[in-house]
Order: C-alpha cells, then structure tokens, then sequence
C-alpha cells in the first residue's frame, strides 16, 4: 500500500520556530498517529490507533512547550510510525512494521518493493531532509547545535511492568547525556533504558549528530506521566532546567 500522499495533505516535517536561538534543536519523530488518506486505517480499529504502537502519546505537547520555553527550533514528524517509522533506517525491519509489540498490522504485510519505495520516498526522506536543512542553516550561521529527540513509552510493555520513570540514551558520545542526567536526581531516571542503541532506536541522532560531531540524546519519558496538561507542562519545564544546567557545566 503506497503513501502516496494526496494534494492537500500535510508534509511529513513540520518546523516549529526554526529560527529559535536556543543552542538546543528538538526532533518528535513520533509525534502524530496520522496516516496518509490511501493507507485508510492500514485495517487496524481506530482504538488501536490511540495505541502507543502508533505513536508516542504527549511527546508532541512535551516538544512543543520545551521549544517554546528554551527558543528552541523543533522538528515533528506529521505521520504515525506504522506508516514509516521515521526512527529507523529503510533496511530496518521495524521501519514498517508487519507487527509492533504483539499487534498485526494487516496494511503492512506483503508490502511491495514499490510500496516500501513509495512511503520512503513520501515520508522518511522529507522528514530527514528538514532535520539535515535546519541543522545545515544553523552550521551556515557558525550556530553549533545540541540535538535532543523527545519520545515517551508504557509503563507496561508485553506483560511486563518499567519502573524507570526517564531514559536518557546515547550510543557512542555520551558527553550530554552526563551533563544532563544529574538533573533527574528525584525520579527513576537512567542510561539507555527502556531502550538503548541494540534497539536501532538511535538512527536519527546516529544519522544527524554523530556524523557533524554535534552532542546528543534522545529523552525517554514514561507516557503514563503525560497523560494531562499538568504532566506534560511538568516535565517540559524540568528538561528546559537541565537544558540549562548543560549549558552552564
């Protein structure tokens, strides 16, 4: 089933406050459940689409209101993860997903060389291409850059309960996730859980900082924390504090 997106539709990257001044740039890969209209509900139940297989719940709020209280520039991804999951490379398995956790999705299964092709092309390469293009701009204005992904997760994830309350994940440089972690000495905040780079869950920041020598991490928030204003306006203003505390050490 191709993306194909329709005249009309919204493209994959939105940028928020591109001119933000702040030394921070923030990426929500998995910031919408949307699908593109010719992938209908890709035959899943719309209950299903609420799901955290389609998206992480209040990681676009988190994003927003840290942009906004940091002038950081910010890129969301405008389609749900089992459209492409714009976190993970063309080769990867999981980048269309046959099943996400223990769910089937029917749309996925058989795709064609064509199919995988054509939500590359409408989805992934956009997306990606703005995340280069800002970070392009800012090099170009000897602005240097520290990009900071935003996810969330479950609490429970196939049966089995996560106590950790924060990740903060790294592969190879782990110079910011050390300035930033002694910030979250009040939660259950750890390295490279619930997800580290044996996961793939790194190809963003892996494909966009890494390579421009720009420190890094990806925030891992328990989703059952965001489930409100409160929740969300809480966490934003801790993570805009440790941004500052970074900057100062």
């Amino acid at each position: 089933m191709s993306a194909g997106l329709l005249e009309g539709e919204e493209a994959p990257a939105l940028v928020v406050n591109g001119d933000g001044r702040s030394a921070y740039v923030l990426i929500c890969e998995h910031a919408s459940n949307r699908l593109p209209k010719r992938l209908g509900t890709l035959g899943l139940p719309a209950f299903e689409l609420e799901r955290h297989i389609a998206w992480d719940l209040g990681a676009e709020q988190v994003a927003r209101r840290l942009c906004r209280l940091t002038d950081a520039p910010l890129v969301l991804q405008r389609y749900s993860r089992l459209a492409y999951d714009c976190n993970r490379p063309p080769d990867a398995a999981d980048a269309m997903p046959e099943i996400s956790e223990t769910t089937t999705i029917p749309g996925n299964t058989n795709l064609s060389p064509t199919d995988k092709l054509a939500r590359i092309g409408d989805i992934y390469r956009p997306f990606h291409t703005a995340v280069a293009e800002l970070l392009d701009r800012r090099a170009a204005a000897g602005v240097r850059s520290l990009v900071v992904s935003i996810h969330s997760f479950t609490p429970v994830y196939k049966g089995e309960q996560r106590a950790v309350e924060l990740g903060i994940l790294f592969d190879r440089d782990r110079s910011l996730p050390e300035r930033l972690m002694p910030c979250f000495a009040t939660v259950d905040a750890r390295y490279n859980e619930p997800y580290g780079p044996r996961d793939g869950v790194l190809h963003t920041l892996n494909l966009h900082a890494a390579p421009r020598g720009l420190a890094h991490a990806m925030i891992e928030i328990r989703n059952d924390f965001l489930s409100d204003d409160r929740g969300q306006a809480g966490w934003a203003e801790r993570l805009a504090a440790s941004f500052a505390h970074s900057a100062a050490h």
